[in-house]
């Protein structure tokens, strides 16, 4: 039970700090969020527990906001904000494994080797890892804006945002962790194993996407009604 209460903790600290920083810096603070939450789901995922009786990773709540910034950016900016939203995802993913597989690359002080090799643990990715991920976040996040549009211009009233945000985020998630799963672990498990990290990290991201819902509507709200304090103006 402490894992579920931390990870529902989790889950609403993670999605009202989307909301804070939208109202805070507009736009702009929705592009400075997508790093954060790209760079830390990259980090979490090396943290295996067990939510209500499946094992998965932590990384699966900051991973699934990024999918929450692009709605978010998609409904009230249109598709081309969102595309540049993970473009700078992407960007940031590249950045942050180079630099810190190059970082972990150094010979330590005896002094520090401790705390070097906690980081080097977390930081150096299998490259196999890296291109996974890289590959499932730029196909999963691009296809999740092109459904968004279609469905909104199939139900293209504010009441029938939560169709168009469930049924682009879901159907993306699947493509996410079917490439993931493929790329980072086909020929290292078994096909039992490779459906069961499928199976419980899909579950995971649906509640996700189910309970970020709201913070779209509530997103949608602010921008119409004038409650976003736009940094750029």
């Amino acid at each position: 039970m402490r894992n579920e209460l931390l990870w529902g903790l989790m889950l609403i600290v993670n999605f009202l700090s989307i909301i804070l920083i939208y109202k805070k810096f507009g736009k702009i603070g929705l592009y400075a969020w997508i790093p954060i939450s790209t760079i830390l789901a990259n980090i979490q995922v090396v943290l295996l527990v067990n939510l209500f009786g499946l094992n998965t990773t932590l990384g699966n709540i900051l991973y699934a906001g990024g999918f929450l910034v692009t709605d978010i950016l998609a409904e009230n900016y249109g598709k081309k904000s969102a595309q540049k939203a993970v473009y700078i995802g992407f960007f940031s993913l590249i950045s942050t494994s180079l630099i810190m597989k190059i970082a972990v690359s150094f010979v330590p002080m005896e002094e520090g080797i401790v705390m070097f090799e906690a980081v080097k643990n977390i930081f150096d990715f299998m490259p196999r890892l890296m291109f996974a991920s890289l590959c499932a976040y730029l196909f999963s996040q691009s296809h999740d804006i092109i459904a968004y549009e279609f469905w909104r211009k199939k139900f293209p009233h504010t009441k029938h945002i939560w169709i168009r945000n469930n049924a682009s985020t879901m159907i993306s998630q699947i493509l996410d962790n079917l490439i993931f799963t493929a790329i980072a672990f086909y020929g290292i498990y078994s096909f039992d194993t490779l459906k069961e990290i499928f199976i419980s990290s899909y579950v995971i991201k649906f509640v996700v996407a189910v309970c970020d819902t709201p913070f779209v509507y509530l997103a949608n709200y602010l921008k119409n009604h004038n409650m976003i304090e736009d940094i750029e103006k």
